[in-house]
């Protein structure tokens, strides 16, 4: 068992194309190869976190692709997850179901959990990691990008947050593990 964490991949949202630049041609394309990535990389016992925006589809198409989905799925809630969470089967296809979540492991480390980035959550002096979405590859981005090079630079304090956007480059439209997050950044990091 693994646990694999993604945000943002907003199945039908026709918007999403040409807001990422996602390179599919319909959203049909886009769901598709979500959907596959998905249960290439999870299996049915791993434990997959998605931070936010899972769907713009209805509830009815959006459970129909959670259910073909591989993984036990938690839903840390997102701006465009609250009209979904009315209806009784979306919520029933995830373990728990959240607005902010830490994941604790040995030796006092962990992972916060959030939508949205914060780029002063204060465990991250102690080895620990935050990832978020939310801010796609945008100029929020640039900005959390800037924080985190600014804390690193000027004041000598490690910040490993991560942008788990599906369109994010280390992302490639799949889960992934905390591993993979940390090993496919543009530098080494270190594990937390």
């Amino acid at each position: 068992m693994a646990y694999f964490f993604i945000a943002d991949t907003h199945f039908g949202h026709e918007n999403a194309l040409a807001f990422d630049n996602r390179p599919f041609k319909t959203i049909e394309e886009h769901d598709r190869a979500l959907m596959d990535n998905w249960n290439n990389a999870v299996g049915p016992e791993d434990e997959v976190f998605v931070l936010g925006d899972i769907s713009w589809h209805n509830a009815t198409k959006t459970n129909e692709i959670l259910g073909a989905l591989n993984g036990k799925k938690h839903l840390i809630v997102g701006n465009h997850d609250k009209r979904l969470l009315k209806n009784r089967e979306f919520q029933s296809l995830f373990m728990e179901i959240a607005d902010y979540k830490e994941l604790t492991f040995p030796q006092g480390k962990g992972i916060v959990l959030s939508h949205y980035p914060i780029p002063c959550f204060n465990r991250h002096y102690y080895g620990w990691c935050h990832l978020y979405g939310h801010v796609h590859i945008s100029f929020e981005w640039n900005m959390m990008e800037r924080v985190k090079y600014e804390m690193e630079a000027l004041y000598d304090k490690p910040c490993q947050m991560f942008n788990c956007g599906a369109m994010i480059d280390y992302m490639g439209y799949t889960p992934r593990t905390l591993e993979e997050i940390l090993e496919r950044q543009r530098k080494p990091e270190k594990a937390c």
